[in-house]
């Protein structure tokens, strides 16, 4: 199978310098924030100013993207700021093809920025979706960790469904990052120090530690390791807190919350 060679688009004439750096920063912010690797933000940014005729640097850090033009005019320096705390893959996947179609000459360069400024602003996968995700792997780890009855395997998928509707629901109101997991965490805790105390199965824990399992954010851990191999130490080491402080507001909150909470019942 031979590879096609698409012809650079010209930007001379309709875009100015600012605009191809907006152009640049735009498609990188939305992989940056999204979940997307930085090797891969990387390179699928070198390749869309490739297919646009000029060259690109980009220098990733925790809460800013900065990226240097080269081009017939000189060098040009711009940044935006970006953190990357969020995983929704839909707009990763959105954002790569779109720069397929670019460079295959399938989208207009008049109609990029609107293709990606419309795919920043996707709403997330509907709550129902995403509760229903949340119960049934919290259920699928309970299976694996041992649970043998049916009674704490619905609790299980009810604790997580709650935790997952509670999270969608605060992030309509509050922007902290940490809010949503701590508050899953404590659904999590007060229902499993419940099912201790009225002794409501035979694995009593897994009520409390399975729902919190699936709130581990596992992109964040790989992309920081990822970071530390390509020897970004910064950015990876950043990745890596920020997912060890999210982690810690699910599992060991949880289970603080949980015998807190079977103290106060118990008496």
């Amino acid at each position: 199978m031979t590879r096609s060679v698409v012809k650079p688009q010209s930007l001379d004439g309709w875009m100015a310098r600012e605009e191809r750096s907006r152009l640049i920063l735009a498609f990188a912010r939305v992989l940056y924030i999204n979940g997307e690797s930085t090797q891969q933000t990387v390179r699928v940014v070198k390749r869309l100013s490739n297919c646009l005729g000029f060259r690109v640097t980009i220098f990733p850090r925790w809460g800013e993207l900065e990226v240097q033009i080269v081009d017939s005019e000189g060098n040009s320096v711009s940044a935006i700021e970006a953190s990357p705390t969020g995983v929704e893959m839909d707009r990763v996947a959105s954002t790569l093809r779109t720069v397929e179609k670019l460079c295959d000459g399938r989208l207009a360069l008049a109609n990029v920025m609107e293709a990606i400024n419309r795919i920043a602003e996707a709403p997330p996968a509907p709550t129902w979706l995403f509760t229903l995700a949340a119960a049934i792997g919290a259920v699928a780890l309970a299976v694996l960790f041992g649970v043998r009855h049916l009674a704490a395997a619905a609790l299980i998928f009810g604790t997580a469904a709650a935790g997952a509707i509670l999270r969608r629901t605060l992030a309509r109101y509050s922007t902290n990052i940490f809010l949503q997991p701590f508050s899953a965490a404590l659904v999590a805790g007060i229902v499993g120090a419940l099912a201790v105390r009225y002794e409501l199965s035979s694995s009593l824990r897994l009520v409390a530690v399975c729902p919190c399992m699936v709130l581990v954010p596992g992109p964040h851990f790989l992309n920081g390791m990822l970071d530390l191999i390509r020897g970004r130490m910064n950015l990876g080491a950043a990745r890596l807190i920020y997912a060890a402080a999210y982690s810690d507001c699910d599992l060991d909150g949880a289970a603080t919350r949980a015998h807190a909470s079977w103290y106060v019942i118990a008496r």
